[in-house]
């Protein structure tokens, strides 16, 4: 009798015990209800991942050889490739071999990490993309001060500012989600290992999870995008008391790829954290494909657009290519 009172509340602890010692595998479905055409839709991934590499790759290798792109602009959006590489680095080949080859399983330790680095570095990106409008409204309202403001000791300081705000924000994300418990639900409606997504999984309270991670993102959208709105409304209210509609002109074009950017990482960013608390009408199928696009589209797309808008890279590019009578 006394063994058969204690039976249940110990089964239920070494349960726990045995399932946190064991760390089973996750199961990440892809695209949930669109498996049968999966194959398909993992081609213009792969496609979107093998320019992401090819672009960025050669942003920074550009920079990097060329002295004369030393210069705060081309520093920042050298960090901003950086970034990107990794962001995508750390989705797409796990979310290709689940679509391509059914490699559905994730280990518990490796659906953490890739989780820490998918959000750290998103902030990263957040966080040089509010360093780059401070750049814009440097150079356009203080022109005479650019290279003193921001000279590159400065610079060092931003990209290690961002670099620790990513990573100290984020590294509670796993150390919040070791304390859950996941019980039999290791089946993630997901391509990759998202932090919601795997959160919903746990049979443990998880309120300090959800709050933490409503506070990060709130904290570092609401205050980046605050950031990157003030230094636009400033750039804004200087272009237009410049006389003459060709210097206005050149003014909004050295800002154009830049909003550009801007408008690439935080849309599909905003529509994925809103559906995740309150798209509940939003079809699931549609939230996970918008979501892995989301940290696809904008590392594959920011070497495009800072290609084709910036004359210097342009033209560097092309000697370093060889591309001749083009330039």
């Amino acid at each position: 009798f006394f063994a058969f009172s204690l039976s249940k509340p110990l089964m239920k602890t070494l349960s726990n015990s045995s399932w946190r010692l064991m760390q089973p595998s996750f199961f990440l479905v892809g695209i949930p209800g669109l498996e049968e055409s999966q194959h398909w839709i993992a081609l213009p991934l792969c496609v979107l991942y093998l320019l992401a590499l090819l672009g960025n790759v050669t942003i920074l290798f550009t920079i990097w050889t060329d002295p004369s792109l030393q210069q705060p602009m081309y520093l920042f959006l050298a960090m901003l490739s950086g970034i990107d590489l990794v962001l995508a680095s750390s989705t797409a080949p796990k979310t290709l071999a689940v679509l391509l080859v059914h490699a559905h399983e994730i280990g518990y330790t490796a659906c953490l990490v890739q989780m820490f680095f998918i959000h750290a570095f998103s902030s990263m990106e957040s966080g040089v993309l509010v360093a780059m409008a401070l750049d814009r409204y440097v150079a356009i309202c203080r022109p005479l001060h650019h290279s003193t403001i921001l000279h590159p000791r400065v610079i060092g300081r931003i990209g290690m500012a961002v670099l620790v705000r990513g990573m100290l924000l984020l590294l509670p994300f796993p150390i919040l989600l070791r304390r859950l418990v996941f019980c039999q639900a290791t089946v993630i409606g997901h391509a990759y290992c998202e932090h919601m997504a795997v959160v919903k999984l746990a049979c443990s309270e998880s309120t300090v999870n959800q709050a933490y991670g409503l506070a990060v993102a709130l904290l570092v959208v609401g205050l980046d995008v605050l950031a990157i709105g003030v230094s636009y409304a400033l750039i804004l209210r200087a272009v237009l008391k410049v006389p003459g509609g060709e210097a206005r002109l050149k003014a909004f074009s050295t800002c154009g790829s830049h909003i550009c950017v801007i408008l690439v990482f935080y849309v599909p960013g905003m529509f994925s954290f809103l559906t995740h608390r309150f798209g509940q009408q939003v079809p699931h199928h549609v939230h996970v494909l918008l979501a892995t696009l989301y940290l696809l589209v904008p590392p594959a797309l920011n070497p495009l657009v800072y290609g084709v808008k910036t004359q210097q890279i342009r033209q560097r590019v092309l000697r370093v290519f060889d591309i001749k009578g083009l330039i």
